[in-house]
């Protein structure tokens, strides 16, 4: 399954793209729900050896959410409604979604980095390298903004 988000007014000038994008949303749709057969591919006179390449199953559940404009209410509200989703599965397959040993983990792992990026003391790092980059990172953007 797939949810498609889409927004009727653009939140720039450039209306014409705007357009475009809402457009390939709706062809998406579209192409999940109903695919496209042997046949129909076939009927465009395809060479044979491509035929494979340009059908599509379909029958692929689709929802599309369309609001009028993104706004902070609207993102507010879709944050809300994945949480009800995610609130919602978890109780019917019986599994606590929000109280998961991933979770736990990631609240120690940022007990330590929270330390790591107020320390003026410069630590030692002994993280993964990205991690220990996007905290040298982050330090150094605290630096010279303040």
């Amino acid at each position: 399954p797939a949810d498609l988000i889409g927004f009727i007014e653009p939140n720039d000038e450039i209306a014409n793209q705007h357009d475009m994008l809402f457009g390939n949303m709706l062809a998406q749709a579209e192409a999940l729900g109903f695919g496209k057969s042997r046949e129909e591919v076939q009927a465009e006179d395809v060479e044979e050896r491509l035929v494979p390449h340009r059908t599509f199953p379909g029958n692929r559940p689709t929802s599309l959410i369309v609001a009028p404009r993104l706004t902070p209410s609207v993102l507010g509200q879709l944050i809300a409604l994945y949480e009800h989703k995610v609130f919602t599965q978890g109780s019917i397959w019986g599994i606590n979604s929000f109280d998961q040993w991933g979770v736990e983990l990631g609240k120690v792992l940022a007990t330590r980095v929270i330390g790591e990026l107020t320390d003026g003391n410069e630590p030692d790092l002994e993280h993964d390298s990205s991690t220990n980059a996007q905290i040298r990172r982050y330090r150094e953007a605290k630096r010279t903004a303040g």
